[in-house]
C-alpha cells in the first residue's frame, strides 16, 4: 500500500510540474582540463590530476553577466576535517560570456603545488559563488 501511495504521489508531482527531472544542470558548471586549445578545445578533461598547472573551465546556458571574477582554491585539511583558503586569482571577463576558461597567464599561475582535495570556486566581484567543483590532486 505504501508503494502505491509513493508511486501515485511521484506521478502526481511529475505530471503537475512540481518535479522537473529533465534538467540536470540549471546553473553554471565549473570543471577542469589540462589545457584549452583554440582548435582542439578542451584537452584532458577530468577531476583527478597530478600536481602542476591546470585550466579551469566554466560553461553556462546563459550569459554569466560578470566582468570581474575570481577563481579561489580551498584545500581540504584532514586534521580539522574542513576546507581552508589556499589561494585566489582575479580576472576580467566579458559580461556576455557563456563559456570561459582560466589558464596560466602573466597574472596568475593556476598551479596546484600540493597533493590533496580542493574545492574550487568561481566568485563574482562580491565574492559570491557563481560555480564550484571538487578536484583531487595526486603526486
Amino acid at each position: 500500500m505504501k508503494n502505491l501511495i509513493y508511486t501515485f504521489s511521484l506521478f502526481f508531482l511529475i505530471a503537475t510540474g512540481y518535479v522537473d527531472l529533465t534538467r540536470a544542470q540549471s546553473e553554471p558548471v565549473l570543471y577542469f582540463c589540462e589545457s584549452y586549445d583554440s582548435d582542439l578545445g578542451e584537452v584532458g578533461v577530468a577531476d583527478r590530476f597530478t600536481t602542476g598547472y591546470l585550466t579551469v573551465m566554466v560553461k553556462s546556458d546563459y550569459a554569466l553577466d560578470l566582468d570581474e571574477v575570481s577563481v579561489q582554491f580551498d584545500k581540504y585539511n584532514f586534521r580539522t576535517g574542513k576546507f581552508e583558503y589556499y589561494k585566489k586569482f582575479s580576472y576580467n571577463v566579458d559580461r556576455d560570456m557563456k563559456y570561459v576558461y582560466f589558464a596560466k597567464n602573466e597574472d596568475s599561475d593556476l598551479k596546484f603545488e600540493e597533493a590533496g582535495f580542493y574545492r574550487v570556486f568561481l566568485l563574482d566581484h562580491r565574492d559570491k559563488t557563481v560555480a564550484s567543483a571538487l578536484i583531487e590532486i595526486i603526486d
